[in-house]
């Protein structure tokens, strides 16, 4: 894990980030879209909407990501923040990446004044699931999340 470092994306990462984000859209079983994923990132990155912390190995390449988005929850009439994406390339898996975006995300949702992250991951991906539990995550088991497309 010392090799890997974390760090808040800038528009310089657009190139390589849009790879990561094209690849961890397919595995959510989207079509390959390249040029989607990186109009995307880049709005993202110039609209300041999302918060982007990527993970770099020893040759500075991008190998992870995670992405934050900005909320409010009714409920406890407070700010919150949503973990929408993480993702590390499969052939950079099991070194800490992900554990090290997790606990980046973390640090920045507490010092921004947010009173609870969120996320949700597919039911199969089991792996994600182990990692959420160790940090402390706790698993919904009062609401149902539901979708609609418009």
């Amino acid at each position: 894990m010392s090799s890997i470092v974390i760090r808040r994306a800038s528009s310089d990462d657009s190139k390589q980030l849009a790879r990561l984000f094209n690849d961890y859209r397919q595995f959510y079983e989207q079509p390959n879209n390249i040029d989607l994923a990186e109009s995307f990132i880049k709005a993202r990155l110039l609209n300041h909407d999302s918060t982007i912390f990527v993970a770099t190995d020893a040759q500075q390449k991008l190998i992870g990501f995670c992405q934050l988005y900005p909320t409010f929850c009714s409920v406890i009439a407070a700010p919150i923040c949503v973990l929408y994406d993480l993702f590390v390339d499969a052939s950079s898996r099991k070194v800490g990446a992900g554990k090290l975006l997790m606990l980046a995300a973390h640090e920045y949702a507490k010092a921004n004044d947010f009173l609870r992250l969120d996320l949700t991951t597919a039911k199969t991906n089991l792996a994600a699931q182990a990692l959420y539990e160790s940090l402390g995550w706790v698993r919904d088991e009062v609401f149902y999340s539901y979708n609609k497309a418009i």
